[in-house]
């Protein structure tokens, strides 16, 4: 036997055991394994290779090798084609790969000896170590070397082991924080075991804040629309199996904040036997968006139902009269009611392209032809046309000198001007002023439309560019779809401006337009899709 083998064996075993239990990192644990082997068999360097069935045979460790020759063993052993048979087909070619070594004459390692790290009959990888002097092993210093090799081996699987349920615990962690729904995962008296970054966002607290507190606490309903308390279900027997889920659907208490609509779902884990429960899982879903969805939806429908009625009324009632086979309509007459039916039919037309356009723009089917345009020559041209409608309004035009072209779809701009001086006819009182007034900044110019009307409070502002919004103070007095805002702020936005409401204006509304000044560098002087 090897000097001083049989005095230090017992030590090294103590030692490997201690390691066993306490170190559980693969790589320190692989480290101090082939120190420990070199050592125990007087030897002068080492290399670790393990198996992987996915990837093959690889070397993960090695102690007294230089680095270019560590990385030429890993190169060999990474050629071992794998087989049913590990034990008997890959160990020998690994450790005869291995064994390389042996006959590279400056490195001076004389001989070597392998030993298979294995776990009952699973073989996970390969012990080499190298001497620089020969020596013979006893039937009896075999089998030590032997126990030396299983007791490793049995280090090695708990510390891979624990090392994959690690990665696990990471991919686990990863996937609840990439979930778009919160995530709560309690334990079976209903404490929160562990929940999500979502979770945490829309409650309004740290995943440390809520971890271990009781469900009850957290999960409080300001308002329940569906479904029963987690805790009464629990009292009333759920689950009474693996696939009996648990729907709940209200609002959300949350410190300092407002109620969150959300719907959870609860669904029991249990174990192997279906007979204890590990687990429940409940993914928690923000329903202000449906919510929102649904609102829009009613909104619509309500809106669109009383646009549509008027000029359908009048239409028919213009179409009733003339055609009545007891009357003779004078031409006057029946010019006036003509006049009215295509009044009506227009304003049936325009609301019809204005849900057309809201269509395109949400499908991001919007298309700019641009051209340089004038813009205080276009609103010129606007305030002629809105002056026989004006009901004794005066327009004023305020642009400076010199005001610079913008490269823009001229027809789109058009349009959005048009919006805004129909919504300022329709707000300001008579004989008030509507003026449009424009200004050059360095990078942009901003057009502002201001009248002398109501105003726009302050709670609407926000959301006055919102498809189908209308201000409760006025959506009575004055009809409208909510479209024309929407409409505008969307071809603003798309020519690469911006649009808002001026909240420091007091003596009635002014809402403002920029567009850049230059155009686009990638343009040119040809036109756009977008």
């Amino acid at each position: 036997m090897l000097p001083d083998l049989r005095a230090r064996h017992q030590e090294f075993l103590q030692h490997l055991l201690q390691d066993m239990l306490q170190e559980l990192d693969l790589g320190t644990l692989l480290q101090r394994l082939l120190h420990f082997a070199v050592t125990i068999l007087a030897g002068r360097a080492g290399v670790i290779a393990l198996r992987d069935a996915r990837q093959g045979w690889r070397v993960v460790a090695t102690y007294g090798l230089p680095d270019h020759v560590a990385r030429a063993l890993d190169g060999l052993v990474r050629d071992v084609p794998l087989h049913q048979d590990p034990l008997a087909w890959e160990y020998p070619e690994v450790r005869r790969r291995l064994e390389w070594l042996t006959y590279v004459g400056s490195l001076n390692l004389k001989q070597g000896v392998g030993l298979p790290l294995r776990t009952q009959a699973t073989l996970l990888g390969v012990l080499y170590v190298y001497r620089n002097y020969p020596a013979h092993f006893t039937r009896e210093d075999l089998e030590r070397l032997r126990l030396f090799a299983n007791q490793a081996a049995i280090a090695v699987r708990n510390a891979w082991l624990y090392t994959q349920l690690r990665h696990e615990k990471q991919r686990l962690d990863a996937l609840l924080d990439a979930v778009a729904d919160g995530i709560l995962i309690l334990t079976p008296d209903l404490t929160l075991a562990r929940l999500n970054q979502t979770f945490a966002q829309m409650y309004g607290a740290t995943a440390d804040e809520l971890e271990g507190q009781a469900h009850a606490q957290v999960v409080r309903w300001a308002r329940l629309e569906r479904g029963m308390p987690l805790e009464q279900a629990r009292e009333e027997g759920w689950p009474a199996s693996p696939h009996d889920v648990l729907d709940v659907q209200g609002e959300l208490e949350r410190p300092g904040q407002r109620p969150l609509p959300v719907h959870i779902r609860y669904s029991p884990l249990f174990a192997d036997d279906a007979d204890t429960l590990l687990n429940i899982i409940a993914s928690v879903r923000d329903m202000t968006a449906f919510r929102e969805a649904e609102k829009l939806k009613s909104t619509f429908i309500s809106t669109i139902s009383h646009e549509l009625k008027t000029p359908i009324a009048l239409i028919k009632g213009y179409v009733s009269t003339l055609r009545r086979p007891d009357v003779q309509w004078d031409t006057a007459m029946v010019q006036e009611s003509l006049a009215v039916i295509e009044e009506e039919a227009d304003r049936l037309a325009r609301l019809v392209q204005d849900l057309l356009e809201a269509s395109r723009l949400q499908s991001g089917g919007l298309r700019l032809h641009r051209t340089p345009v004038d813009l205080p020559a276009l609103a010129q041209r606007l305030v002629r046309r809105f002056e026989p409608q004006a009901q004794g309004h005066t327009f004023c035009l305020d642009f400076p000198p010199d005001f610079p072209l913008v490269w823009a779809d001229e027809a789109r701009l058009e349009q959005v001007f048009r919006n805004l001086l129909t919504n300022a006819l329709k707000y300001a009182p008579p004989n008030t002023e509507i003026c449009l007034h424009g200004e050059v900044r360095p990078h942009e110019v901003v057009v502002c439309v201001r009248d002398q009307g109501p105003g726009i409070p302050p709670e609407d502002q926000p959301y006055v560019f919102d498809p189908f919004y209308r201000s409760r103070r006025t959506a009575r007095q004055v009809s409208g779809t909510g479209l024309g805002l929407f409409l505008s702020r969307a071809i603003v936005e798309a020519h690469g401006g911006r649009m808002w409401v001026n909240p420091h204006y007091r003596q009635g509304a002014e809402v403002c337009l920029a567009l850049p000044r230059h155009a686009p560098a990638a343009q040119g002087s040809g036109g756009d899709a977008k």
